[in-house]
């Protein structure tokens, strides 16, 4: 091993560990996702139960196994919580990582470590390499395949396109069809910009498909057999009906992955759209060229791999944020790429445009100002005046002349990598040291199942009315017991304890009437009360 490549891997492992796996369990699982997703992998694992996926002991079939496989994994060796169920998207993000570098050594040699810490650094990686989800899984999967198959394509080697068979089959375990789905989309439009269609059809290889079937297709198999309602649950309805309507009521408008998009970019959006731009330009001089230009040909492959996902969810009825991610790396890659032509063929010596290097450092230090806020947000849902603002504006500042004067000035696009990842580094640091708390305490469910352990003489029933999915679910994993819902006709006959909304004090009132009650603590972050109920008379 070089001393080059040992700087590189001493430098990556130390941001994949800040950046993914630092202070992960110093706030508690939000959402409504990272705490049912944390739960089904815990049931998995209590019942040595590798096929069905469970909440609440009945099955949960939204979602294919391969988080859940990964968590079982992780709780089997760090114990179940939540920072163990962060750990899988975390290693996800890491091998994605190692897999980008690994593959412009080899392939786009140069650029290497700038591709490697352009997706490491990305606001989206970064968010949800920290999420207890499914999202990073197939990210990771997904592009590692497009990799792959990019370098089948150059060295005709059928192992590079034996790993894209295996990697999308694990795509598919990691969130259904959508990663062959938008692999072969991908490669068709890929084939028609770049006239590349008998190249393109030889990937339909006979052992790659039998290889993605033996991987991808058993569980599919092993679970409608035990779950005979598995391909209505998943298949009809959470991806067809998720996809062509609001089913579940996560409509957007069309544009609405575009915004999505850029800031899941940050800190590169701007030199994103840059190579975007020049990548796009050179194809269209060129696309008609007999011998098209052998090294634009890889820009053009990400661009597809860029835009297709963007396209395909934004004609989505149904439409989350982390949707997305499949799209992040190719930013990277396309990025990385553009890079690697002006330091290799350019010498560094071409200046980067001022507005180029202004819009990029307003971009790559905006976040440091609501980073260093975060306690301020969450706490008192607003940014504060004053001092506060008056600091964190003048950080801001700083680092963005510092970044747009080193771009603009001495015209080193080699610093882009280095000045760039200052903020992202700081950014992160001020998160993790001034705004876990609050995002604690005003986000997740934790805090609230800590207090109620402290007011239990002995373990009691849960039930919960009127609270958001996202505190049901959060107390669900944290107390580890099934969670029983107030309701018309439906209130637990025994003795239990009760969460619910401030607000619905007369609510509590009425349906308890008859009852022993007494208030227990009021939960101020969340405006939540808690109460024990006697057991019904008989």
């Amino acid at each position: 091993m070089t001393m080059r490549t040992r700087t590189d891997v001493l430098l990556l492992a130390g941001f994949c560990a800040f950046l993914f796996f630092y202070g992960n369990g110093q706030f508690g699982l939000i959402g409504a996702d990272e705490p049912r997703y944390a739960q089904v992998a815990r049931e998995m694992l209590d019942r040595r139960d590798w096929i069905t996926p469970t909440l609440g002991g009945d099955p949960w079939l939204e979602k294919p196994p391969l988080y859940y496989w990964q968590a079982m994994l992780v709780y089997s060796v760090l114990g179940v919580s939540d920072v163990a169920a962060r750990v899988p998207s975390a290693i996800d993000a890491t091998l994605l990582v190692i897999a980008i570098y690994l593959f412009f050594r080899r392939f786009r040699p140069g650029a290497e470590l700038d591709a490697a810490l352009i997706a490491a650094s990305c606001a989206g990686i970064i968010g949800y390499a920290r999420a207890a989800s499914m999202d990073m899984a197939l990210a990771a999967t997904f592009s590692i395949a497009m990799l792959t198959w990019w370098a089948w394509r150059k060295t005709n080697r059928r192992l590079y396109l034996a790993l894209s068979y295996f990697f999308l089959a694990l795509g598919m375990l990691a969130k259904g069809p959508v990663a062959p789905f938008l692999a072969a989309v991908i490669l068709m439009l890929f084939a028609a910009v770049s006239k590349e269609w008998r190249r393109v059809l030889k990937t339909f290889w006979l052992p790659g498909i039998l290889l993605f079937c033996v991987v991808a297709l058993p569980w599919y198999f092993a679970v409608q057999l035990h779950n005979p309602e598995f391909f209505r649950e998943f298949i009809l309805e959470h991806n067809l009906a998720r996809f062509s309507s609001d089913l579940y009521h996560h409509r957007q408008p069309f544009w609405y992955y575009v915004p999505v998009t850029l800031l899941a970019l940050v800190p590169w959006t701007v030199f994103v759209i840059a190579a975007l731009i020049q990548r796009t330009r050179l194809w269209w001089k060129e696309r008609n060229f007999p011998e098209p230009d052998v090294q634009l040909q890889f820009g053009v492959f990400a661009i597809c791999w860029f835009i297709v996902p963007v396209i395909f969810f934004s004609v989505s009825q149904s439409k989350l944020p982390g949707y997305i991610l499949p799209a992040i790396p190719a930013g990277a890659a396309l990025l990385a790429d553009y890079l690697r032509e002006h330091l290799e063929h350019r010498d560094d010596v071409t200046p980067v445009s001022k507005s180029l290097a202004i819009l990029h450092a307003l971009v790559a230090t905006a976040p440091i100002v609501p980073a260093l806020l975060v306690g301020y947000e969450f706490t008192e849902q607003r940014l504060p005046a004053g001092r506060p603002m008056l600091i964190a504006l003048a950080v801001a500042f700083v680092l963005c002349a510092a970044i747009a004067l080193t771009l603009a000035t001495r015209s080193q696009l080699r610093m882009l990598r280095f000045i760039t990842l200052i903020p992202v580094v700081l950014s992160v640091a001020a998160v993790l040291k001034l705004g876990t708390a609050a995002i604690d305490q005003k986000l997740s469910a934790r805090p609230i199942a800590w207090e109620l352990a402290s007011l239990e003489t002995h373990r009691m029933p849960l039930a919960v009315y009127g609270v958001p999915r996202e505190v049901e679910y959060g107390l669900a994993f944290y107390r580890n017991q099934n969670i029983d819902h107030y309701g018309p006709g439906n209130i637990p006959k025994f003795e239990h304890l009760l969460v619910a909304p401030s607000t619905w004090k007369d609510n509590v009132t009425k349906e308890t009437a008859g009852r022993r009650i007494s208030f227990l603590t009021h939960y101020a972050s969340q405006d939540l009360d808690c109460y024990w109920v006697s057991a019904e008379k008989k």
